[in-house]
């Protein structure tokens, strides 16, 4: 059973670094029983290829901008944007040129491990082993149509 939990700042968790940014795990699906919480910051040009996984996500921007794509659309968002973004929807972000921050909420309790696993491969793994350890959690690479 999960038990109620307060993650002050002075005592948030530290960062598990993915290809140039980083992902704090704030409550992990062992903490709560349907969803997940995420502090996601990073520095200019970093972020996720584009993906889908089964799980909902959905953002709370706290400092911007920060560039996300859904489906086909790119729109640049600022400080107190909320995105939603369904399960299977192709998506990626990339922050500004002002290191961006926010939350992000998932559905499930699959992103912990991914993100725990992502940021366990040594920093000169090759670009594709990501995908294929992402894979391994439901998540898939989706490159734009042709």
């Amino acid at each position: 059973m999960a038990m109620a939990r307060i993650v002050e700042s002075g005592a948030r968790p530290a960062p598990k670094r993915i290809a140039g940014f980083d992902i704090r795990i704030l409550l992990s699906g062992d903490d709560a029983q349907a969803f997940e919480v995420f502090l996601t910051s990073g520095k200019d040009g970093t972020g996720p290829a584009p993906h889908s996984h089964p799980w909902d996500e959905t953002f709370y921007v706290l400092r911007g901008p920060v560039v996300f794509g859904v489906g086909e659309r790119k729109q640049a968002v600022e400080a107190g944007t909320l995105l939603h973004v369904p399960g299977g929807e192709r998506h990626w972000y990339r922050f500004g040129v002002e290191e961006g921050e926010f939350l992000s909420f998932t559905s499930g309790k699959d992103a912990a491990a991914m993100y725990c696993d992502l940021a366990g491969l040594p920093s000169d793994a090759p670009k594709t082993d990501y995908p294929a350890v992402a894979l391994r959690h439901g998540q898939e690479a989706r490159p734009a149509a042709s």
